[in-house]
């Protein structure tokens, strides 16, 4: 079986791997019938042993994803990403153009893993999100009721770890994640969905920065969006390929 992980660091006490958009990181009671998930590809990249999550990326998000080898290492890095001691980047392309930079400070109520439980009164948390725009395009599209429509490359990055936390402050500042189902516009994100051949999550962790838990080295963990990102670049001038 083809392993769809890519690997991208690996010693005695990390893995660090690119997880492509689709793959469900561990088994969730929402996806109940999956049977295939980041964790057991990560096991055969580190020969049949087991391996700890660090950290989560959403389904339909892709990119960078970290797992410990042992579980002192994997305590050592929750106590450090609680700590506020890692730096997550990502970039995601999103609807309209935001401002070249900004912050969104905007708490969230958490969001309960299984949906059976939505009825109940989730408590309110802290959620911080800074950000950077990139690049942007108009293109000669009528998608809504205007006659051109535009869209901008950010790179986000999250200093809280909430649930959806990135698309949900996207949408908060009226600039939703393009292929979100939940959270942004069905009409664009339909549009991407008939141009490119497929619907996906536009949103990428490219980055993790943190001290290797064992040595104390710096450790810059990198990875280029996917090939189905990539193409969806092409719509800014001089990015990606169509």
């Amino acid at each position: 079986m083809l392993n769809p992980l890519t690997t991208l660091y690996y010693d005695d006490y990390l893995l660090a791997v690119h997880k492509p958009a689709g793959l469900l990181v561990h088994r969730s009671p929402i996806d109940r019938h999956e049977t295939e998930f980041a964790l057991q590809y990560a096991r055969a990249l580190n020969g049949g042993k087991h391996v700890y999550p660090v950290h989560r990326l959403d389904r339909p998000t892709s990119g960078v994803l970290l797992f410990a080898l042992d579980p002192d290492t994997a305590r050592r890095l929750g106590q450090a990403m609680m700590a506020g001691l890692m730096a997550k980047t990502y970039q995601a392309v999103v609807r309209g153009w935001p401002p070249e930079s900004g912050v969104i400070d905007h708490p969230l109520r958490e969001e309960p893993e299984d949906r059976r439980r939505k009825h109940e009164e989730q408590p309110v948390r802290e959620a911080l999100t800074r950000y950077r725009r990139l690049a942007t395009t108009e293109i000669p599209v009528a998608i809504e009721r205007y006659p051109t429509s535009r869209y901008s490359l950010v790179e986000l990055f999250p200093a809280t770890g909430r649930k959806h936390q990135l698309r949900r402050h996207m949408k908060h500042i009226s600039h939703p994640i393009i292929g979100d189902a939940n959270h942004g516009r069905g009409r664009h994100n339909r549009y991407f969905a008939e141009r490119f051949g497929e619907g996906r999550l536009m949103l990428a962790a490219t980055r993790l920065e943190l001290i290797h838990p064992v040595t104390g080295d710096p450790l810059i963990l990198e990875a280029e969006p996917e090939a189905s990102f990539q193409r969806v670049l092409s719509i800014f001038p001089g990015m990606g390929n169509d």
